[in-house]
């Protein structure tokens, strides 16, 4: 059976870096952050070479529709985890959990440092 694909949306890019860091492929580290102030469930998301870069959305206000929010990704991913930039419209950041063989396939194809994966 094929694991069911989960897409987010990521908001909150303008509190750092704005959308210019991000581009269609990036892959973005998704880290948990069960001691935030504001959010129990946040996930936070970082760029390589840019760090904190925004937040798995995680209010009806900012997700998008048939993505997950933050909500409903925390108990299906891991405390540090991984995805892949599969959208952009306007400023709306669309991305995709990886799987083990898709984070495999990045750090195989991934001729840079991959001290971040």
């Amino acid at each position: 059976m094929k694991e069911k694909e989960l897409y987010f949306t990521v908001n909150s890019v303008n509190r750092y870096h704005g959308i210019k860091p991000f581009k269609i492929g990036s892959i973005l580290k998704l880290v948990k952050e069960p001691e935030n102030d504001y959010d129990m469930e946040a996930i936070r998301v970082e760029l390589r070479y840019a760090g904190k870069s925004g937040y798995v959305a995680n209010s009806v206000n900012t997700v998008s529709k048939g993505t997950c929010s933050a909500g409903r990704l925390y108990d299906k991913i891991l405390d540090i985890d991984y995805a892949k930039v599969i959208f952009i419209v306007d400023e709306v950041i669309i991305a995709k959990i990886l799987n083990k063989e898709e984070l495999e396939k990045e750090k195989k194809d991934d001729d840079s440092d991959i001290n971040f994966i």
